[in-house]
């Protein structure tokens, strides 16, 4: 894809609606950090648009559901996509699990330790991000990397602190 191409397939703004809720000053740090990671590098094109982008994501929950209402950079309307919470949760809970491990191992454990929880860690991470790249098929045209910093996303919006 041209630079000009790329400018226009990607996401200069992604938004949290109220119906997430807030929390803790950590969980609010780590979203804004979720945030910024997936601005600062992203391709991102729904499917069947004429290519107008650049995009703004705006995500809400409704009944377990998260919602990427989509627009162009100027505030038109472009889609929304409703994505089932359901197949990430036992993937969240057991990332989470993990990532709790990872941090008590960083304490004591040894570095071999460390690396094959972190191995672990990644591999559920990559498991999140192919499982998200599978649900928006059809739907909204995205890389791994893209992928990876969503369900980083998705992952700090289940975190309660």
């Amino acid at each position: 894809m041209s630079d000009k191409g790329h400018a226009r397939s990607r996401l200069v703004d992604v938004e949290l609606d109220e119906s997430i809720g807030r929390s803790t000053p950590d969980v609010e740090h780590e979203r804004a950090v979720a945030i910024f990671d997936l601005i600062e590098e992203n391709s991102f094109h729904p499917i069947n648009d004429d290519g107008h982008g650049p995009y703004r994501l705006k995500l809400s929950l409704v009944d377990a559901r998260l919602v990427f209402a989509i627009s162009r950079e100027h505030g038109e309307a472009v889609v929304t996509h409703i994505l089932s919470l359901t197949p990430f949760r036992r993937i969240v809970k057991d990332y989470f699990m993990i990532c709790e491990s990872y941090y008590e191992a960083i304490r004591s454990s040894t570095p071999s330790q460390i690396e094959a929880i972190d191995m672990g860690r990644r591999g559920l991470h990559n498991e999140g991000s192919q499982t998200l790249l599978d649900r928006l098929s059809g739907k909204i045209e995205i890389d791994f990397d893209t992928a990876r910093r969503l369900f980083t996303l998705i992952c700090v919006l289940h975190w309660r602190g």
